[in-house]
């Protein structure tokens, strides 16, 4: 029996160095991307930014909690290293979901087999650019700490150590803290847990509602804690910051939502969502004790982590990724549980639609490592190679070559385009709170906050991408002096 145990624990050894080793070939082109993509280019400024002195939010913007700013900071912006520590959070996770997806599947023989099928599936989907698991975007780090949570979450009890509920709590917090919709996978655990070990005949409701919502303190006060240090960081850098971080983190996010929701009345539809949330949720609820505790840890997280990929009621594709470890495992499910496998298969072809129908998903996918390889072997010179991921990116590396060599250290540049990535490229920084045009153009003070600071700073060359309405701000003092690609670049005449 030890020699039969033992080979198994090897098994899973070389079936887990196997799929991290592939895991790692899937993403190592993207060590060796361009500057392109938009998203990082502003996370990159904001990092840089943080770097040089500026505090986020009052000095430097964007609509997201600071996390994911803070370890751009620490990376200094290097891309590089920033993909490299998202290859790694990678390979964490997917070890964390084999262990996750072994105590959901613990069927003996069977059990093991579907627990690798799940992995496979969550590795292979996380690893691809097929639903940008190539960009260091929020998704690809945040990942690790839900999927340790539910970890922590799955071997819960009625008795459970208050220490693990806390500490479950705090990875969901820091997860929150790297992008808001970690909420929605905390709701997920915190209702699951809610749920179990409910008695099948509840007899006094309100006690019963007591007793869980007092069982599961100690998981509300493990996510809030790091979620109010970061409040209270802001709050003694006085109440206007404090301001800025919950309008970043909060209204501003309001409003973004609302864009895509729009059904009869604003946020119609995602009323409409909400609801249908709310009635699988109670469905699960009443229908309890028909489901194992594997399928309604499974069935509750993946409804969650759908609703929070449509909610917003955009089509970005990275929100795919938040996806991908409660489908994985929805996939194990329907060969683990042979009791009511019509029902989950409806499940799986709806959720199946409703992804395809909303999502866009990255068309390039082959021809992304055909071309590292074509590079890699010299077949391809290196604008070819940028300009496969955007035809505008050897314009940008072109630009930023031009104020490298015409621009000494402390002089500033203005660029009125979306291509925050030119900034990094430069070695420059914009001059006021925004990186991007429709940063400046969508925010209430946005055209005012870059007015000032174009005036105090008087950057020395103004940028004018070709893709843009007319600059809002004036050009006097400035001449048009060269053009590049259509881009018109004016300079400081004194």
């Amino acid at each position: 029996m030890k020699f039969l145990a033992k080979v198994e624990k090897n098994r899973e050894f070389w079936f887990l160095l196997v799929a991290s080793f592939i895991f790692f070939l899937l993403r190592f082109p993207s060590l060796f991307e361009p500057y392109w993509y938009g998203d990082e280019g502003i996370y990159q400024v904001l990092g840089i930014a943080i770097r040089n002195g500026r505090l986020l939010y009052r000095d430097i913007w964007d609509n997201k909690p600071p996390l994911l700013y803070i370890l751009y900071s620490f990376f200094n912006s290097d891309q590089f290293w920033l993909r490299l520590v998202s290859v790694v959070f990678g390979i964490l996770a997917l070890i964390a979901f084999y262990a996750l997806s072994k105590k959901l599947f613990q069927e003996k023989g069977r059990g093991n087999k579907i627990a690798i099928l799940s992995t496979s599936i969550f590795g292979f989907l996380f690893a691809l650019p097929l639903v940008e698991g190539n960009i260091a975007n929020a998704e690809n780090f945040m990942l690790l700490f839900i999927i340790l949570a539910g970890l922590l979450i799955f071997d819960t009890k009625e008795k459970i150590n208050n220490k693990v509920l806390v500490l479950s709590g705090f990875l969901l917090g820091i997860s929150f803290l790297f992008k808001i919709v970690g909420i929605f996978d905390f709701a997920a655990f915190f209702v699951f847990l809610f749920i179990l070990n409910l008695p099948k005949n509840i007899s006094n409701l309100k006690k019963i509602v007591y007793n869980r919502l007092y069982f599961l303190m100690p998981l509300v006060l493990g996510f809030l804690f790091p979620i109010i240090i970061s409040a209270l960081f802001f709050l003694f850098n006085g109440f206007s910051v404090f301001k800025y971080f919950l309008e970043a983190i909060f209204v501003q996010n309001v409003g973004y939502v609302g864009y895509g929701n729009k059904f009869i009345i604003p946020q119609g539809l995602l009323i409409f969502k909400l609801l249908l949330l709310i009635s699988f949720t109670l469905f699960l609820l009443i229908r309890r004790n028909k489901f194992s505790k594997s399928a309604l840890f499974i069935l509750i997280w993946f409804a969650f982590s759908l609703f929070n990929a449509l909610f917003a009621g955009r089509s970005y594709t990275h929100y795919v990724l938040i996806i991908i470890p409660s489908f994985s495992l929805l996939i194990g499910l329907l060969f683990w549980e042979k009791k009511y496998q019509f029902p989950l298969i409806v499940i799986f072809i709806i959720s199946f639609y409703l992804i395809l129908a909303n999502f866009s998903f990255y068309g390039k996918t082959f021809s992304y490592y055909q071309n590292f390889f074509r590079f890699l072997t010299g077949r391809e010179t290196v604008a070819q190679y940028r300009g496969f991921f955007d035809r505008k990116t050897p314009v940008d590396y072109e630009l930023a070559q031009f104020i490298k060599t015409k621009s000494i250290k402390d002089e500033n540049v203005f660029i009125w385009g979306n291509n925050a990535q030119v900034y990094t490229l430069s070695g420059k920084l914009p001059p006021g709170r925004y990186a991007v045009a429709y940063h400046i153009s969508g925010y209430r003070d946005g055209i005012n906050n870059t007015k000032e600071a174009l005036a105090r700073k008087k950057p020395k060359f103004i940028i004018i991408m070709p893709d843009q309405n007319q600059i809002p701000f004036s050009l006097y003092n400035y001449g048009k002096g060269v053009k590049i690609d259509n881009v018109l670049i004016y300079e400081r005449l004194f």
